[in-house]
């Protein structure tokens, strides 16, 4: 009897150090987080080239852009992280000026810039992310939502992601879908408003100009995606990482205020501006694929090479092809240098043509260039500094690192285009 007592107390006492180390390991778990984190972001983006689509395929495409942007990573727990960001691209764009070429002061011209109100805007929008991770950091479970407005439409989404470690964290597999609803309210090139469904048909000074003209009867716009990533570390040196995803699109994809002019159509004019034939007409339902994959090697402690490849194909007729490269190079302790280069290729879409090269008989039609055949190469390089003892402070934050990027892109259609982007991360202490 004795026995069985000392045994029974043992075997409570085991127990007992088991739920307490339990206990122990749950209260003092390592968090997803360790504290808030905030990363401002700036970037300037400069482009031209004399393929505007707002101008049928002709006409400046000059266009000037700042973004600033704000993320806020807050941990509500040792599982749970929500991140908030905005984001303001404010831009004054020669091209969309032109959607009203006649409100300046000089003779309207697709290669001059209108100096009226519409040749400037800005795009606001915002994200809301909840992410929790399981007690053995195996399962990560995320949802987001964003929203977004501009002067011509209005965009909600949502979204969800579910991440999976295993092989002792050695292999990623991941699923995610999003869903975005968007409103346009349609703005259309000047000369083509009179002669709308109720319109006075008639434009000044231009008698003989009279287009077939409707406007859109649907504006809205619902967009589904789906996607899946699988990681490998592969070896102590090589990581290597393929993904899949899929986007169909359904509403008013094509952009009412872009003009499209036909060779079968006598042309009109305004001072040196041509008159519309019509706006671009697309096809209300698109899908998207697209397949790549990763490989990163590290090559010593001071060289590590970054490889990406993806094919996309979609039933609007265009298939493109991407790579990339880009090899950090560890200068010191807390600075590194980014050389970047990325190649694309596409064919064009099945209902791209030139400047006045389509019918009137068409069904769909556009002159944008970004739906034409073209090769673009762009080139950066980007500079990083690290502080991991954030000696620099901001009130209750010390910055832990801090990057500067610059990227030259141009296509053999004629744009080119250059962009300068500055980041900040700090830490709160």
């Amino acid at each position: 009897m004795k026995k069985l007592i000392v045994i029974l107390l043992l075997l409570n006492a085991v127990f007992l150090s088991a739920q307490t180390a339990q206990d122990s390991t749950q209260v003092y778990k390592k968090r997803v987080l360790e504290s808030a984190e905030v990363d401002f972001l700036m970037s300037y983006y400069q482009q031209d080239g004399d393929h505007a689509a707002v101008t049928g395929g002709i006409g400046t495409e000059k266009l000037n852009n700042i973004t600033p942007t704000i993320v806020l990573s807050v941990p509500l727990n040792e599982d749970d992280v929500l991140t908030i960001d905005g984001e303001v691209s404010a831009y004054t764009s020669a091209s969309s000026s032109n959607v009203n070429p006649f409100d300046g002061t000089k003779p309207a011209d697709p290669f001059v810039a209108s100096s009226g109100a519409s040749g400037s805007d800005a795009w606001i929008g915002a994200n809301a992310s909840y992410s929790h991770s399981s007690d053995d950091r195996n399962r990560i479970w995320s949802g987001k939502l964003s929203i977004s407005n501009e002067f011509d439409y209005f965009s909600i989404g949502i979204g969800g992601s579910h991440t999976w470690l295993f092989n002792q964290k050695n292999t990623e597999f991941g699923l995610s879908g999003n869903v975005f609803f968007d409103s346009w309210y349609p703005v259309y090139p000047y000369e083509l408003r009179p002669f709308a469904e109720g319109g006075s048909g008639y434009f000044p000074g231009t008698p003989v100009y009279n287009p077939t003209f409707s406007t859109f009867t649907k504006t809205g716009r619902n967009s589904y995606s789906a996607g899946l990533f699988i990681s490998q570390i592969l070896s102590k040196r090589l990581q290597g990482s393929l993904s899949a995803d899929y986007v169909m699109q359904q509403g008013l994809l094509s952009t009412p205020f872009q003009r499209v002019y036909f060779s079968d159509v006598d042309s009109s004019f305004y001072e040196n501006f041509r008159l519309a034939d019509d706006i671009e007409r697309m096809p209300d339902t698109r899908s998207k694929v697209a397949v790549g994959g990763r490989l990163n090697y590290y090559i010593n402690q001071y060289l590590t090479l970054r490889t990406f490849y993806r094919y996309y194909f979609d039933d609007w007729g265009i298939q493109s092809h991407t790579f990339s490269v880009e090899v950090p190079v560890k200068i010191s302790g807390s600075f590194t240098l980014y050389p970047s280069w990325r190649f694309y290729n596409q064919t064009a879409a099945d209902y791209f043509a030139p400047y006045a090269k389509h019918l009137s008989t068409e069904q769909f039609y556009t002159s944008d260039y970004d739906l034409s055949k073209f090769t673009a190469n762009q080139y950066g390089f980007g500079i990083s500094y690290t502080d991991i003892f954030t000696r620099f402070h901001i009130s209750k934050f010390g910055m832990k690192s801090i990057d500067l990027k610059y990227h030259y892109y141009s296509r053999d259609t004629g744009l080119k285009a250059s962009i300068i982007a500055l980041g900040v991360h700090f830490v709160m202490d």
